[in-house]
């Protein structure tokens, strides 16, 4: 019996869902591009916009983007830098630091698609000494954004100490210095006083080394900053990209933590009961390999399911108890938001596109690998 727990006119179900097999990543195609839409209409420009593809991961939802006038992405890996150049976009920066081989690659990339301005970080000097001979060797100028830590304390170097570096970077011959990045991704008050705050804070040690440098260097960069929690604080500055990624398919996470952000749920996961323990146990088959599994129990909400509680989750297994456990079959479906989008759809090949309630095609999510051709 499928999908019985609740009514099938939701916004949600899937009228041939029965031809999915589980656990599996939905897409609901209107959904996407009316987030794509909503973010256009919450910034003063859409050509300040910078949307991290890290939360997606697949040339279709990229290309929704470029068709709402989207011209500049952000990502994370070499795999989804080479996603952005299939499908033409123009201006990609890779939010990462090319050590080891990952520098030879992107070379190759950049070279491979001489018409996109590819761009990425560095934040000390080994790493730019590196970036700079790599691409000596292979004839080419690669273009570089300074990591700043404005207190998320992953990476980037504190903006304070950041000059000497400014330095080098315009001395070497086969990088040149485009711009400022930071990550403020600690920012996470529901607060939006508070969190406007907390951004200001962190934002005036960018702005003061972008000064500096201006007058040091008659240099003028790019800044690009913020994620989907802390965009809106910075598109009213000047010279700054905003690079929001969740915003695209959101989650429960963002959703219940910025309410100030209305983004729709537009990716959810399918799961089966396979399993009814006892009068109050259920078994599904969406374990550790087809969910987010960083976050503590739930890292799944049941849109038509609500009431059911996760107790115990495995690598294909999750349980839950149930007020009833006779209201449950085995094959039912569950329709599921999960905690956290991004690292989800990473755990999957391909999603099944919806329109109109029917599964409309498939799109591989082709970036969760680690290279494509480069």
């Amino acid at each position: 019996m499928v999908d019985n727990v609740r009514s099938t006119n939701e916004w949600y179900t899937v009228d041939d869902a029965d031809s999915i097999d589980s656990p599996a990543l939905l897409l609901y195609k209107d959904r996407v591009k009316e987030n794509i839409r909503l973010l256009k209409s919450m910034v003063k420009d859409v050509r300040i916009l910078r949307p991290h593809v890290k939360t997606n991961k697949m040339a279709e939802v990229c290309s929704m983007m470029l068709e709402e006038g989207v011209t500049k992405f952000k990502c994370a890996t070499i795999a989804e830098a080479e996603m952005l150049a299939t499908v033409g976009a123009p201006d990609v920066l890779l939010a990462y630091q090319p050590v080891g081989p990952k520098a030879k690659r992107f070379a190759n990339l950049i070279k491979a698609y001489p018409s996109v301005h590819f761009a990425c970080l560095t934040d000390n000097e080994a790493t730019t000494i590196h970036i700079n001979n790599v691409a000596e060797a292979q004839g080419i100028v690669i273009n570089v954004f300074i990591d700043l830590n404005t207190g998320m304390n992953r990476t980037g170097i504190v903006p304070e100490k950041a000059l000497p570096l400014v330095g080098l970077i315009l001395s070497l011959k086969n990088i040149q210095l485009v711009g400022l990045h930071g990550y403020d991704g600690h920012i996470r008050d529901t607060d939006t006083t508070l969190r406007q705050q907390k951004s200001d804070e962190g934002f005036q040690q960018v702005a003061t080394l972008h000064q500096k440098i201006e007058e040091a260097h008659q240099h003028t960069l790019k800044i690009v900053m913020g994620g989907t929690p802390t965009f809106p604080t910075h598109a009213h500055r000047q010279h700054v990209e905003c690079s929001p990624g969740t915003f695209v398919f959101t989650d429960w996470g963002y959703k219940h933590s910025f309410p100030d952000e209305p983004f729709e749920y537009a990716a959810l996961v399918i799961t089966r009961v396979i399993s009814i323990v006892d009068e109050h146990t259920i078994c599904t088959d969406l374990g550790h390999k087809s969910v987010a599994a960083e976050n503590p129990l739930p890292r799944v909400h049941f849109l038509n399911a609500p009431d059911v509680t996760p107790t115990g989750q495995s690598e294909e297994h999750l349980v839950l108890r149930v007020a009833d456990a006779a209201q449950y079959h085995t094959g039912d479906i569950l329709y599921g938001v999960p905690v956290h989008i991004c690292p989800t759809v990473a755990l999957y090949d391909k999603a099944y596109v919806v329109e109109n309630k029917k599964i409309a095609t498939e799109w591989n999510v082709v970036a969760r690998k680690r290279s494509i051709n480069f």
